[in-house]
């Protein structure tokens, strides 16, 4: 704790603090730390103490004025006045001090040559004899700072290249899982993509006189496909060039005031599997900035996933986002599947014609899934969360009546 502290208080930040302590040493020398025949008592001697003082604050900011002025004062109290300059010497060894924390090499040369010159005006009135004290004077006032401020300059310029190799490194290792990610999503999935968009096309033509319902599954099946495609290939580029992100939104799969038509558009197609969702989204998303509004959308379709994965393609859904004082309220209720699609009750019970056995059973799915680890069959309730809890929210996700809920409120404020 205490090197801790020792490490901070050299910080250039707090030169304040320094000088500042500095100032009440000397002011409490001159009250309580001398004796009666060291105290200053000429005019020369106070002007000198009172100038050594004043240049404390100077030093904050300026530490190569400062020492130079230090110096001067040094100088001509020791060559003039009548009492041992004690302050002057020890404010300006501590501005030798302050100099070589922060000061160009330049600059320090020219400061250690000020001091010394300070030093040498009580050199004549000592030779020969005060020669071995005029050199340990020196040792102690521009020798001991000067190395102590290099060693911790040194010990910072260490720190800062070791940090910057350290992100260079991690930025290095990031670009590489990027590459990676990007290889796969390329050579694997967006293949794979391409390939059933393709067939689904040939199966189009081929099959153009069959029944509509048909077709209908057949061109929402090519749309969705050609969408999610091209959503893989804008990932791609921006995860093989993240400078991207950086230069500007190069990857926005929606504009923000396109967001109702796009949350409309994922009902649809959710309706079109089956479900039974009964909608309600407030106008006022289309405002939302688009960290929140792509947050949004992809938390409704994976929502109505979920419901359509685990509650059955004849589930009764209702989706509610609304806008209460810039904060996102989006909740997704199901049914659990609880009637078939004759409206009947066959979906609740069992084989066996007991209460509520498959809908026991897909309840024990979900609450599985809740607690999945990452080596588990689902991560959807796992990436939902991860995407709220960016923006600052809780996804809320449990039992609900007869089904299931999830819930969540993006506050105003976050991924604009």
């Amino acid at each position: 704790m205490l090197i801790r502290w020792l490490t901070r208080i050299f910080d250039d930040r707090y030169a304040w603090l320094r000088l500042t302590l500095l100032g009440l040493s000397g002011v409490g020398y001159l009250l309580v730390g001398h004796d009666s025949e060291d105290a200053p008592h000429a005019v020369l001697d106070w002007l000198a103490v009172g100038a050594a003082l004043a240049l404390c604050p100077v030093a904050v900011r300026w530490p190569f004025a400062g020492l130079l002025t230090a110096s001067l004062v040094f100088g001509l109290a020791g060559s003039l006045g009548q009492a041992d300059p004690v302050v002057p010497e020890v404010g300006a060894t501590w501005m030798m001090l302050e100099l070589a924390l922060r000061a160009p090499t330049r600059q320090l040369g020219v400061g250690v040559a000020a001091l010394v010159a300070a030093q040498l005006t009580d050199l004549v009135e000592r030779l020969p004899s005060g020669l071995p004290g005029w050199l340990y004077d020196m040792a102690v006032t521009v020798g001991v700072p000067l190395l102590i401020g290099l060693n911790i300059r040194a010990s910072r310029q260490l720190a800062r290249q070791a940090d910057q190799r350290v992100a260079v490194e991690a930025r290095a290792a990031r670009t590489g899982e990027r590459a990676a990610i990007a290889r796969e999503l390329h050579d694997l999935v967006a293949h794979h993509v391409a390939s059933m968009v393709l067939r689904v096309g040939v199966a189009r033509h081929v099959l153009r006189d069959t029944d509509s319902r048909v077709t209908e599954v057949f061109d929402d099946l090519h749309d969705s496909g050609t969408s999610a495609l091209a959503d893989l290939r804008r990932l791609v580029s921006v995860l093989r060039n993240p400078a991207m992100v950086a230069d500007g939104p190069a990857y926005v799969p929606i504009e923000p005031g396109a967001l109702p038509d796009a949350l409309a558009t994922t009902v649809d197609r959710a309706v079109k599997t089956g479900l039974t969702v009964d909608a309600t989204i407030d106008p006022a998303v289309a405002t939302l900035d688009t960290v929140r509004g792509l947050a949004v959308l992809r938390l409704t379709q994976e929502g109505l996933a979920n419901v359509a994965k685990h509650a059955g393609p004849t589930a009764r859904a209702r989706l509610c986002v609304r806008m209460v004082d810039g904060a996102v309220h989006w909740e997704i209720t199901d049914d659990g599947g609880a009637y078939g699609a004759d409206g009947g009750t066959a979906a609740r019970r069992g084989a066996d014609g007991g209460p509520g056995t498959r809908r026991a059973d897909r309840r024990a799915d979900r609450r599985a899934e809740l607690g999945a680890s990452d080596t588990g069959p689902g991560h959807g309730l796992t990436g939902m969360r991860e995407r709220v809890e960016v923006l600052g929210g809780r996804l809320a996700a449990g039992p609900a009546d007869d089904g299931w809920r999830l819930q969540t409120v993006l506050p105003a404020g976050v991924g604009g």
